[in-house]
């Protein structure tokens, strides 16, 4: 990595962190991006080289996120079924960046504020567009035919299970691990004669 790219990154990262600890002590909404910038030490408009939005400092990463979810994928077995494959993939792909209080205040920051539900609706939107072509390629469907929705049913009902999950680990003040809520999601949905994740 060159060191324009070291600089850019040590930056960002600077700015999420700073930005992160105002959200979770001021509030999402009620903090600025003008204070962000600020307390960061760097103008709006630096802010705006790094960042799209406001909510891309907490969900920016997601992006990112999905493209490891899809070389897990393509990393999977070939022989194994499309359903365990995905699950198995999203469970190898862990998010160190916080501690799990920290985490588990952001998923409530994310679960009661609109704008960020609705931006992190977009970002598993393109989650389901970087995976549903691994998953077509193993069920051996048409990339061309628009009518077999099969991959992008099983990719959709998986990100959803995840989402599902997500939601009551939050309700649940983070008492039931996250990777167990997403497993008895997935359990309640997973199609006939498919294998247990292991």
């Amino acid at each position: 990595m060159s060191l324009w790219s070291r600089t850019r990154n040590a930056v960002h990262g600077e700015i999420t962190r700073t930005a992160m600890e105002l959200f979770l002590t001021r509030g999402f909404d009620a903090t600025t991006i003008d204070e962000i910038a600020a307390a960061a030490g760097i103008s709006r408009r630096s802010f705006f080289r790094y960042f799209g939005t406001k909510e891309d400092v907490v969900l920016g990463d997601l992006i990112a996120r999905g493209e490891e979810i899809r070389q897990a994928l393509e990393a999977r077995p070939d022989g194994e079924e499309p359903w365990t494959a995905l699950c198995n993939a999203l469970h190898s792909v862990k998010d160190t960046a916080y501690d799990d209080d920290t985490m588990l205040a952001i998923f409530r920051m994310v679960h009661g504020t609109p704008s960020l539900r609705a931006r992190s609706i977009e970002k598993h939107l393109q989650w389901q567009a970087l995976l549903t072509p691994e998953v077509r390629r193993r069920l051996g469907a048409d990339p061309a035919d628009p009518f077999d929705v099969r991959a992008d049913a099983l990719v959709a009902t998986v990100i959803t299970c995840l989402d599902v999950a997500g939601e009551a680990w939050t309700r649940g003040d983070g008492a039931v691990s996250l990777e167990d809520l997403f497993d008895a999601a997935a359990a309640a949905v997973r199609p006939p004669g498919s294998r247990a994740v292991p």
